[in-house]
């Protein structure tokens, strides 16, 4: 697929590297093609390093798809430049006004807390709020599945031991559903949080379909009935060394964190870590992309008798 990104966005070079086709605004602007429009809310603390990996993740079909960043105005990114903020985000009053194929909400470091405790929660509920009539799909990864099903659907999270950290096997439990469509029984991915929702919760309420589940880590894919939200518990779009600079990181702050499980081989973290969940990762956003958006979506996205049906 080929991503149209600004010429200069950081992720455009590493992307090139890897041999991933990338387009910039003037060649898009040339083809008689309308792309998909992709919003990301961006909610993680580095934010170039979260634009690669989601755009790595959303280059595996044949379609156009345009991405826009947004940051909210209720936050001040601590990690990320101002002038990156400046020159490659925008503020959700400059787009409310128009409507997208997707959006992606990321997770956020923010998991000890209530959700209302967070200071950009009502900004975050407003987006959500406004998603139902102007995005076609939103698909929200780790806390951001978390806040997406307690906004939309009231079900809590609850704190977990100690941090769950790895690379975790899950079950596929209906493949006749079109986001786990050629994936095989058992997919790996990644988890890193301090909290999670459970199952018992997802199946009281009719309007939600459990996918894809772990004996170890729980609750991985869910989705409701429309397919207009779903709601990824983990990181499939980490990158291999994603785990390992936190995991350093933890040690450093002097947190003495526990070995990633399943990550390092013979559990050494002075070992390159194994990359095993790409292929699930790459399929889940594929499905997302093809049969959640692009098979819904009007082309003409300001249509406003358009009928979405998946």
């Amino acid at each position: 697929m080929p991503i149209k990104v600004q010429r200069d966005l950081p992720a455009k070079a590493v992307l090139e590297k890897e041999n991933i086709f990338t387009m910039d605004e003037d060649r898009a602007s040339s083809q008689d093609i309308r792309p998909l429009e992709i919003l990301i809310v961006n909610l993680m603390p580095i934010k170039e390093d979260t634009e690669t990996q989601l755009l790595r993740a959303l280059s595996n079909t044949p379609l156009q798809v345009d991405c826009s960043f947004l940051m909210l105005e209720s936050h001040t990114s601590k990690n990320t430049s101002a002038s990156h903020l400046n020159k490659f985000y925008n503020y959700f009053e400059e787009v409310k006004n128009k409507k997208f194929d997707g959006m992606i909400i990321t997770g956020a470091p923010v998991e000890h807390m209530e959700f209302e405790e967070v200071n950009y929660w009502d900004e975050l509920v407003h987006i959500m709020e406004w998603s139902k009539t102007h995005v076609t799909s939103t698909l929200h990864i780790c806390w951001g599945a978390q806040a997406g099903l307690y906004y939309h659907y009231g079900i809590n999270k609850y704190k977990i031991d100690s941090k769950l950290s790895g690379i975790y096997n899950h079950k596929v439990l209906d493949r006749k559903v079109p986001l786990v469509r050629s994936m095989d029984d058992y997919i790996m991915a990644p988890h890193s949080r301090y909290t999670e929702f459970r199952k018992a919760d997802i199946e009281k309420n009719p309007g939600l379909k459990i996918l894809a589940e772990s004996k170890e880590a729980g609750l991985f894919l869910v989705m409701n009935k429309d397919g207009k939200q779903i709601f990824v518990q983990g990181h499939p779009e980490y990158d291999r060394m994603t785990l390992d600079g936190e995991y350093h990181r933890d040690l450093d702050k002097g947190l003495d964190p526990e070995i990633p499980c399943n990550y390092y081989e013979n559990d050494d973290p002075n070992t390159v870590p194994m990359l095993n969940w790409r292929n699930a990762a790459n399929t889940l956003y594929a499905n997302w992309l093809n049969y959640y958006v692009y098979q819904v979506t009007p082309f003409d996205l300001e249509d406003e008798d358009a009928d979405y049906q998946i």
